[in-house]
């Protein structure tokens, strides 16, 4: 099974690099990272962490402006695609077919082969353009999931809220964790 995770700049990078990390640990899993410039300053000014450290979470990098690699391409066969975090102006870019690097190439192409695209948008408040372009994505097939944080599990630690956030992520893919925290009030 093949994930592309995109890391864009917006903040909350800690869910891209768990993610990497959660998937790194399943079997039959590959990964592809696209690491945008502005995803890599975010990282490092949130977690001291250069672009290299991420590299080596996944199987495979590429640099956002190689928009004729493997994953610019249909043809290329991938399971899912995922945004963590998607910063308003990928999502924009995405909802417009603005093909300016490779994020967002990866993404339309994810789109247009039917295949399941999820973009953890992170920002607010959120204006009217901010919410037609969440509408647009969404009528194109993607998935729009923002990392809002539950607390029923109890969680003690940042990690725990980003790592149930994340284990929700798991269940869209079809990959669920065995140890995610479930709803249960009975």
């Amino acid at each position: 099974m093949r994930i592309v995770v995109g890391i864009s700049g917006a903040s909350g990078s800690i869910f891209g690099i768990r993610l990497l990390s959660k998937l790194k640990k399943i079997k039959d899993v590959e990964t592809h990272l696209i690491l945008t410039r502005s995803g890599e300053r975010t990282v490092f000014l949130e977690t001291g962490l250069k672009g290299n450290d991420l590299k080596g979470l996944a199987d495979f990098s590429y640099s956002p402006e190689d928009i004729g690699c493997r994953l610019a391409s249909g043809s290329f066969p991938i399971h899912a695609m995922v945004v963590a975090p998607c910063s308003i102006h990928s999502m924009s870019a995405i909802a417009a077919g603005i093909s300016s690097n490779l994020l967002v190439r990866a993404a339309d192409v994810t789109l247009k082969e039917r295949r399941r695209l999820i973009l953890m948008v992170r920002e607010t408040p959120l204006h009217l353009g901010h919410l037609r372009s969440m509408a647009a994505v969404t009528e194109m097939g993607a998935i729009v999931a923002p990392p809002v944080p539950a607390f029923y599990h109890k969680p003690q630690t940042i990690e725990e809220l980003v790592d149930h956030t994340l284990d929700r992520i798991l269940d869209l893919l079809g990959i669920p964790s065995p140890d995610a925290s479930r709803w249960d009030a009975g």
